[in-house]
C-alpha cells in the first residue's frame, strides 16, 4: 500500500541529544514530501522511524489508491 503523510510529530529529544532545528525541519519536510510504501499501518510507522531515526509521537496519513498498470 502507498501512503502520504499529512501531519507528523517526532520526538526530537532524549536524555543525551536534541536534534538541531534545521535538521528537524529537514526530516519533517522529507517525511511529508515522500510517498511511503508499507504493508500496513504498523509497517508504515516502522518504515518512517527507521528512515528518520526518531520515534513518532503522532501521525496522520492517508492511503493512496493503488496504481493499476496494464
Amino acid at each position: 500500500m502507498r501512503y502520504i503523510i499529512t501531519e507528523i510529530q517526532f520526538d526530537f529529544k532524549d536524555d543525551d541529544f536534541e536534534c538541531p532545528p534545521n535538521m528537524a525541519k529537514e526530516i519533517y519536510d522529507d517525511t511529508l514530501n515522500h510517498i511511503w510504501t508499507a504493508d500496513d499501518d504498523d509497517n508504515l510507522i516502522e518504515e518512517i522511524t527507521s528512515v528518520a531515526g526518531f520515534f513518532i509521537q503522532s501521525i496522520n496519513y492517508r492511503q493512496l489508491p493503488e496504481v493499476i498498470t496494464q
